[in-house]
């Protein structure tokens, strides 16, 4: 299961994301993942909170947007739709076709948060000692 180390690759950049930011936590994570990537997007969601659980990303969502196979056509020039196992042109059936997306795993968004510093407020009785001190 290769996506475990996939899960593992993905925290460390979002982490690294979060270190730059000086978040203290890792809400959701955005990726735009193709059909022809190789990754099963089922067994990325199930590693996900096993490789996330001692990280910044801990309880962290994964949203995975699916994207379309695009090709465009050799012979006409047509960009089309087209499914993993029929590669072909739609608008003139030729089967020289250049894959335009479906293979990518992209990082899309990595939504962060920060714990505020919660400043405390004088009391009366700390401001009355603090005026006594002038």
């Amino acid at each position: 299961m290769h996506e475990l180390s996939v899960c593992q690759s993905i925290i460390t950049q979002a982490s690294e994301i979060a270190f730059q930011n000086q978040a203290s936590a890792i809400e959701s994570i955005t990726l735009r993942i193709g059909p022809l990537s190789g990754i099963e997007t089922s067994l990325l969601k199930q590693a996900f909170p096993f490789a996330s659980r001692q990280s910044v990303a801990k309880g962290a969502e994964l949203i995975v947007e699916e994207l379309p196979i695009v090709i465009q056509c050799n012979k006409c020039g047509t960009k089309t739709n087209a499914t993993a196992n029929n590669l072909t042109c739609a608008q003139c059936g030729d089967y020289h076709t250049q894959l335009i997306s479906g293979d990518e795993m992209l990082l899309v968004n990595v939504e962060l948060s920060r714990e505020e510093i919660k400043q405390q407020e004088p009391t009366k009785e700390s401001s009355a000692r603090e005026a006594n001190h002038v």
